[in-house]
């Protein structure tokens, strides 16, 4: 545990420490955000590239501390070794990927070919795929076909899902930290602490960030920021999902992996198939950038960021320990119906019913 605790100090550290220079470095060089586009919320220019402070600070603290879990044998070091290398080199790419876009503009094809290309590297290379619907639909084990097809879009999703969110200030920084501390307390649990420390640096690097960029934000995560967040946590994911069953003790043994899973990130992917959906209704492309998203009209009802963002953070908390309560029905199908029914709820709560906004303040 008090290397869990040097993880998240040294993340934090890190980022409170490091932000204010590069705030002062990207407002010197104009690396900023300027709202010149009707979508933009934002009526100043804010500097983008906090990513750079995301990244460094998350992987630095996962590396220096990075442990092999004791009583492993030889082949769960080497593949713990490989999975480490990997998500390291794929986060890499990906973080490079969305500073061109911060610094320059990237096309979105451009960004969608690398996340498939590192969404393959992660599932057919470092083998971090699903394999087991764990009873959804009724399926368990699935074809190697289907398990990298599923993987690769579930990569996929997710990443889009983090970039998505970022359209608030401290909206994408606090769900990172919400859904990073619930997978971290899934692997505190299971004792698994380098799965659990990878969430734990992701968590104290936001937590340092979350400083600068809740209302009103000094500085914005950009691409950059948000790819990061979203590879660590659909690696997150895809981990507790296949995690050794025989490895769970009696209270996680009744808790569906994938309810839990899913509720971690339930805001992030409740925008993104809701947003996805209405844009290929209307026939238009699904990265189209448009202010049509939940925090939107949230935003729209409340005219607050903090009383939008802070809405959305009681949501993702309260869908986790909804997820929880799948111990005393232990009954995988009756779980997802219950997080799709409250979803649907905050949706219609928070989404006026045959109205359009046309211009968000």
């Amino acid at each position: 545990m008090l290397l869990l605790i040097l993880v998240f100090l040294t993340s934090l550290s890190i980022s409170i420490y490091s932000t204010p220079a590069l705030i002062r470095v990207a407002i010197l060089k104009r690396l900023m955000d300027v709202p010149t586009e009707e979508r933009k919320i934002h009526e100043r220019s804010v500097p983008t590239i906090g990513g750079i402070i995301i990244y460094g600070a998350t992987v630095f603290s996962y590396t220096l501390w990075f442990r092999i879990q004791s009583g492993w044998d030889l082949l769960e070091i080497i593949i713990s070794y490989k999975e480490f290398s990997l998500i390291l080199a794929g986060s890499l790419m990906l973080f490079f990927v969305g500073l061109k876009d911060d610094i320059v503009g990237t096309a979105p094809v451009k960004k969608l070919f690398a996340q498939i290309l590192v969404a393959m590297m992660l599932s057919l290379i470092a083998n971090i795929r699903i394999t087991n619907m764990h009873g959804i639909f009724g399926l368990h084990e699935i074809p190697f076909w289907a398990s990298v097809f599923l993987s690769v879009f579930t990569y996929v999703v997710i990443f889009n899902a983090i970039n998505l969110i970022d359209g608030l200030d401290g909206l994408a920084a606090g769900v990172g930290i919400i859904a990073s501390g619930g997978f971290a307390a899934w692997f505190i649990c299971m004792n698994d602490y380098p799965a659990a420390s990878m969430a734990i640096a992701l968590c104290g690097a936001l937590f340092g960030f979350i400083l600068f960029n809740f209302e009103p934000a000094k500085i914005f995560m950009g691409d950059s920021g948000s790819l990061i967040i979203g590879i660590f946590l659909s690696v997150l994911a895809i981990k507790l999902l296949e995690y050794p069953e025989k490895k769970l003790n009696d209270f996680w043994a009744n808790i569906s992996r994938p309810v839990y899973a899913i509720s971690c990130l339930i805001y992030p992917l409740l925008d993104t198939l809701r947003i996805f959906f209405i844009r290929s209704i209307k026939g238009i492309s699904p990265f189209a950038a448009d202010k049509n998203h939940i925090h939107h009209h949230l935003f729209h009802k409340t005219g607050s960021h903090t009383a939008t963002v802070i809405r959305i953070y009681a949501f993702n908390v309260f869908m986790i320990g909804v997820s929880l309560l799948n111990f005393f029905i232990n009954e995988p199908h009756l779980g997802i119906l219950m997080v799709v029914i409250l979803s649907l709820i905050f949706l219609l709560l928070s989404v006026p019913i045959k109205k359009k906004i046309h211009n968000v303040p």
